[in-house]
């Protein structure tokens, strides 16, 4: 049987009397690709932190790629996992060409040391053909657009080979077009074969788009609910989620999400 990918076990944060996040349980097999959802606040930010070793939990486990937190050099696990945050952009050298910049994902470090074998610039100039940026890999960070930047950024996750790779709100700061470029690009990756499984984290039902299986949704740092995304995805989970009256729409696969009018109601 194969093993989970990632396995969160009654997973709690705590700092002082503040409960951050409330045994949370999570499992990711390999296969799925997972949408975390949930309002500002909700717990989104903290349970990534958990997942790459950056907070420490309060109790419960944390099992990553068979790996237990605690057990396992997290620092060299990280390497395994591909990030894609504002956090980790922010960081970026602002003279560094796009190639570099996806050469210096391999040993997930920040700056380029200007050393790397000749296979490694082949892999790199491969997945700038992947991510359609081969046209910036002489480019350097600074001229690049936003959206051009989230996919050299999702280039350099990709160059350690992740089996899990995390998108923490990757569209924030894109234009409609520019997100929606960004989207297919996303939908594309998830049915290769080859792709790693796939974390999107965001508070927009929009950027969840059809590769994704299922989702977990957060609510005041605990789980509000999680599973098969057509089981779990409904008007009345969102607004208990929003703490507001919403109206969940799809079509074609995508979906779409609106605050009800006074006179209006949940179904």
């Amino acid at each position: 049987m194969t093993k989970p990918i990632l396995k969160v076990s009654n997973l709690s944060i705590r700092r002082g009397l503040v409960h951050i996040l409330k045994n949370i349980s999570w499992c990711v097999d390999v296969g799925q690709h997972w949408a975390v959802l949930g309002a500002n606040g909700s717990g989104k930010t903290s349970l990534l932190s958990a997942l790459t070793g950056y907070v420490t939990p309060t109790a419960g486990e944390l099992m990553l790629l068979n790996q237990r937190y605690g057990g396992s050099d997290w620092r060299e696990l990280r390497k395994k996992i591909g990030l894609v945050s504002s956090s980790v952009r922010r960081m970026m050298p602002q003279d560094e060409p796009a190639l570099e910049l996806v050469l210096s994902g391999k040993q997930a470090m920040i700056g380029f040391l200007g050393r790397s074998a000749a296979l490694d610039r082949k892999r790199a100039a491969r997945i700038l053909r992947q991510v359609k940026c081969s046209h910036l890999a002489r480019q350097p960070w600074q001229v690049l657009s936003q959206g051009e930047r989230q996919r050299v950024l999702i280039g350099r996750a990709l160059m350690p080979r992740p089996r899990l790779l995390i998108l923490d709100e990757p569209c924030a700061g894109l234009d409609p077009a520019a997100r929606e470029h960004f989207l297919q690009f996303l939908q594309r990756l998830g049915r290769q074969r080859s792709s790693p499984t796939l974390v999107l984290v965001t508070h927009h039902v929009e950027e969840i788009m059809p590769i994704f299986s299922h989702v977990l949704i957060l609510r005041d740092g605990g789980v509000l609910t999680a599973g098969e995304k057509e089981k779990v995805l409904n008007s009345l989970v969102l607004s208990k989620a929003f703490k507001a009256p919403m109206k969940l729409s799809r079509a074609m696969g995508r979906y779409s999400l609106r605050l009800l009018g006074e006179s209006e109601t949940v179904m």
